[in-house]
């Protein structure tokens, strides 16, 4: 889905009160939590988090799931990718549907990797 916004304070206003916006303000925790520097941003008609140089994620629900948007997946190695295991991920992007336990989907761990990698200069781009 898509809003036509201007803030991320919009954005959660517009948003129906229901599992997507659970989800969706749970992995924004996650975000915030572990990249207190990144700033929070609307890009694209979804959220964005990044610096002024570069956006490291999009954040956008959509009918069916929530979608985390990540340059490419497969360029954060190690035991956070491991732990995506059981989630539905493409190339780049994350689909946190309503069935998933976000507690236990190691998704937090995955954001924390990607924002190390993020703050080392690695390229976690498309």
């Amino acid at each position: 889905m898509q809003y036509d916004v201007e803030t991320p304070e919009d954005y959660y206003k517009a948003m129906e009160e229901d599992w997507r916006k659970e989800k969706l303000l749970k992995v924004r925790e996650y975000i915030l939590t572990h990249g207190p520097e990144l700033k929070e941003g609307i890009q694209y008609k979804m959220l964005s988090f990044g610096s002024e140089s570069s956006v490291v994620f999009h954040l956008n629900a959509q009918k069916s799931y929530v979608s985390l948007y990540v340059g490419d997946i497969k360029k954060i190695t190690g035991a956070a990718t491991q732990s995506l295991k059981g989630l539905d991920y493409g190339k780049g992007c994350i689909r946190i549907k309503k069935s998933v336990d976000l507690n236990e989907s190691g998704l937090e761990e995955f954001v924390r990797a990607t924002i190390e990698a993020w703050r080392k200069g690695e390229d976690v781009s498309c």
